[in-house]
């Protein structure tokens, strides 16, 4: 084969490879997978209508395959969704099917969008939507909707965890009519919602989480996620 046939042949095939779902999707989770456990701490702010909620400070640990815990000395809203859960939903590939649904630029980045459907009878999860930089190999926005939930959008923003597909903030914007809030906020709303129509506005709430200092594969015993 001539040298120039050869290299449109060898950047063709890469480009097909780069726009394949299940090959994006796949990049995403080989570098998930590389996380065998970690812990950080995690500022939470969230604003909900209607409801004044104090911003917290936790820690939260995660161990493979699906173990997770936060600590915290007030109420910690953390929608598991975008952190633990996400990731075990990617890691069993054979429970999913992938198709692409084009490209979308999130502010510089020329993002791939990958519609993900589950394949399992029954899930919670009804669709999961991507925003894959497919140069890093990062999820910059998902969409998750389920039917305990309700649908969960996720802007990721990252720094030095990156090679692990860790952020350092996410943001997310949640259906407050469907999103299971703790008991002590959700009574709150309800109580609040016996006010007078002109004190309602917005149906959805946004809750901003910031990590740091994580340590990452560093071992975490199976006793750390017990119930006290």
């Amino acid at each position: 084969m001539k040298p120039l046939l050869f290299l449109s042949f060898l950047l063709l095939s890469q480009l097909a490879s780069a726009q394949d779902p299940n090959e994006l999707v796949k990049a995403v989770r080989l570098k998930l997978e590389k996380v065998t456990d970690y812990s950080a701490d995690v500022h939470i702010k969230a604003q909900v209508p209607m409801i004044k909620i104090d911003e917290v400070d936790a820690k939260v640990f995660y161990k493979q395959p699906n173990q997770m815990k936060v600590e915290s000395k007030g109420i910690a809203i953390l929608p598991k969704q975008g952190l633990g859960d996400l990731n075990n939903f990617l890691t069993n590939e054979k429970g999913y099917t992938c198709a692409l649904n084009g490209s979308k630029m999130l502010g510089e980045v020329k993002t791939s969008v990958v519609s993900v459907l589950p394949l399992t009878e029954n899930a919670d999860v009804i669709l999961v939507k991507l925003w894959i930089d497919p140069v890093k190999d990062l999820i910059l926005k998902s969409q998750i909707t389920s039917k305990s939930n309700g649908t969960l959008d996720i802007n990721y923003f990252y720094g030095d965890q990156a090679k692990y597909g860790l952020p350092y903030k996410m943001v997310f914007t949640i259906d407050v009519k469907k999103f299971k809030l703790p008991k002590s906020v959700a009574a709150d709303l309800h109580q609040n919602k016996k006010k007078p129509k002109a004190a309602e506005g917005s149906q959805t709430g946004t809750i901003v989480l910031k990590l740091s200092n994580y340590k990452v594969n560093q071992g975490i015993p199976d006793a750390k996620f017990k119930a006290n």
